[in-house]
């Protein structure tokens, strides 16, 4: 059987889209898979910030119309990126385990970080800048842009001192031990990650049963007993990329422990059976 998967064209997109098709073939020896490149208003429109041009959703809707129209069977996204809504009879039908969550600092190479307002920092994420300032709150944040390789382009010729990256990202591209830099993580517990950060979902149109006993077959489920509830909190906030929303689960046997933060960087947590997941999302988002 033949498989279409459709991805945007950045390297980091290529590399995660790889990732799944490597877990399919892994499984499914009987399979073709056709990668389909395709360009979304965000890999285009690079002079503004995502509030502006859209959201979240200008990252996906080329792919989801190309789902729609069947010119792919799959649509492989970082979940992070996800608008809230999906196109309708379009679903996540299968996560990969999730990856490294954290976010990082990216400066050059024995660079430390200086908490002077001569020091600038690069970020297009109203988050990232609430918690770097809570920090570092003397340090200037600028926003950026672009694809990985741009951003690091733009470090290393001195538009800005530093970044804040999603660690995965830089994993999954093989630089994040690159001798050009100093990577410093940041944990949860002081820089809570955007919700589903780490985490390759694949999407599907909902009444695709050729397709349904392959995906289920790839689904990491524990990841996506977290996607689901990660991907709860700012749906029930309705909050698209225009608010410092934090997010980040725990899953220890039958229990799953949730953190979120809101406009004031206040980490809050609870934990609940696995079961009772949008019970406690929601009863955490009341807090915020």
């Amino acid at each position: 059987m033949k498989i279409k998967i459709g991805t945007r064209k950045s390297k980091l997109a290529l590399a995660q889209t790889e990732m799944f098709i490597a877990k399919l073939k892994s499984i499914c020896n009987d399979i073709e898979i056709e990668t389909v490149h395709i360009s979304t208003k965000g890999d285009k429109v690079l002079d503004k910030s995502l509030a502006s041009i859209g959201g979240k959703g200008v990252f996906i809707s080329e792919l989801e119309s190309a789902l729609l129209s069947g010119e792919i069977d799959l649509a492989v996204h970082s979940a992070k990126d996800l608008p809230l809504e999906l196109a309708e009879g379009l679903e996540i039908s299968a996560v990969l385990e999730r990856g490294n969550y954290r976010d990082v600092l990216v400066t050059k190479n024995n660079s430390p970080i200086k908490n002077i307002s001569d020091f600038v920092v690069g970020t297009g994420s109203i988050r990232r800048r609430s918690f770097l300032h809570r920090l570092y709150p003397l340090v200037t944040v600028k926003d950026i842009r672009g694809n990985v390789d741009t951003r690091l382009r733009k470090l290393m010729n001195g538009e800005y001192d530093a970044l804040i990256l999603a660690a995965a990202g830089l994993e999954r591209l093989g630089i994040y031990n690159s001798k050009e830099y100093t990577v410093t993580p940041f944990d949860y517990n002081e820089f809570l990650p955007s919700p589903c950060q780490g985490i390759i979902a694949v999407e599907s149109r909902k009444n695709d049963e050729r397709l349904k006993s392959y995906i289920n077959l790839v689904n990491h489920q524990k990841t996506f007993y977290s996607f689901q509830l990660e991907r709860a909190v700012p749906q029930i906030l309705n909050a698209d990329c225009g608010m410092p929303l934090g997010a980040y689960s725990e899953i220890n046997d039958d229990k799953i422990t949730l953190y979120v933060s809101g406009e004031d960087c206040k980490i809050l947590s609870k934990s609940a059976d696995i079961s009772e997941s949008f019970e406690l999302a929601k009863e955490l988002t009341k807090k915020l």
